[in-house]
């Protein structure tokens, strides 16, 4: 039968591709930290600039930074291949990139500390910024009860290799189904505080500013600090030189509860987006560039040669 032919063949290429992944990840490890790092860092800077995802990094940087110039902007998008592919490489030795280990400084900890201490549930959030993963390894050092929030693979064998890598220092992966509201708030219920990346395209949502140009965004952190009166806590990661990282927790957000509920979680969701614009602007090497964060109009608008799309006249 034709579809048991097509499950069997997609069962197949999955498994071969989940060798694939578990041979390149050995051969990372066998590399140590420096050298894989060093590997990846060289494979996506040769390599990236040569793929169609070059055209998108180029087309981001000139909406976030619009008055640099070009040869500045060509060179930034090289230093990103470099970090992004030190970033992959890097997931293959996560268990000993960590506060432990010794290559992850901390400053905050005292936040997340105090946050476990109060037994009350948060909303942790970053977004794509170097070695994301180095956040995650600090959370679990912290002792801070959370779910780690990721989309799950396609391939099934992949995504079941992911969670074992994980597991080596202690992270709970969770993967929410649509926007995940039900089981997040399923966890905070428990007591657990939640992770989230804010950095994605979404394509509902509430429309903020970043760099100037309208997103959607999603609500999610907002909604959840707002109903179970938590806080939102920031956090970033930038990368130092030698495979070391520096992990900060911010000053925490607080969503104000005016009455307006729609308002109210939109002044939220822009000031998470605000807060990762900010921590771009820091160290925009360290950003994940590869992907198309704008709606379809704010590219049309460069193609136009407009550098002013219609700007949002909301909060900023």
């Amino acid at each position: 039968m034709p579809g048991k032919r097509t499950d069997v063949r997609q069962d197949l290429i999955w498994r071969l591709e989940a060798f694939g992944f578990q041979a390149l990840f050995g051969f990372l490890r066998l590399l140590g930290v420096e050298r894989a790092s060093g590997l990846g860092g060289w494979l996506l800077r040769t390599l990236g600039p040569k793929t169609g995802t070059q055209k998108t990094v180029m087309r981001n940087l000139r909406i976030a930074f619009p008055d640099m110039p070009e040869a500045e902007r060509e060179v930034l998008a090289l230093e990103q291949w470099d970090r992004t592919g030190r970033t992959f490489a890097e997931l293959a030795v996560m268990d000993r990139l960590t506060p432990e280990g010794g290559r992850v400084e901390v400053v905050g900890m005292e936040r997340l500390h105090a946050l476990r201490d109060s037994g009350k549930a948060a909303v942790l959030i970053s977004g794509h910024l170097a070695n994301f993963e180095v956040m995650a390894a600090v959370i679990m050092a912290s002792g801070l009860p959370c779910q780690v929030t990721y989309r799950a693979a396609n391939n099934p064998y992949v995504d079941a290799l992911i969670r074992q890598s994980r597991e080596r220092y202690g992270i709970r992966l969770f993967a929410p189904k649509g926007d995940g509201t039900r089981e997040l708030m399923a966890g905070m219920k428990r007591g657990d505080s939640i992770a989230l990346l804010v950095d994605q395209k979404y394509n509902q949502g509430p429309e903020v500013a970043f760099f100037d140009q309208p997103v959607n965004a999603s609500p999610g952190a907002a909604r959840l600090a707002l109903k179970f009166g938590a806080v939102i806590q920031p956090l970033s990661v930038v990368r130092l030189p030698g495979v070391r990282f520096r992990v900060t927790a911010h000053e925490p957000i607080r969503v104000v509860e005016t009455g307006d509920r729609d308002a109210d979680i939109l002044a939220g969701v822009q000031a998470v987006n605000r807060f990762v614009e900010d921590r771009v602007r820091e160290v925009p090497e360290d950003w994940f560039w590869v992907h198309k964060r704008w709606p379809d109009k704010v590219y049309a608008a460069l193609k136009d040669g407009s550098a002013s799309t219609a700007r949002r006249s909301g909060p900023s």
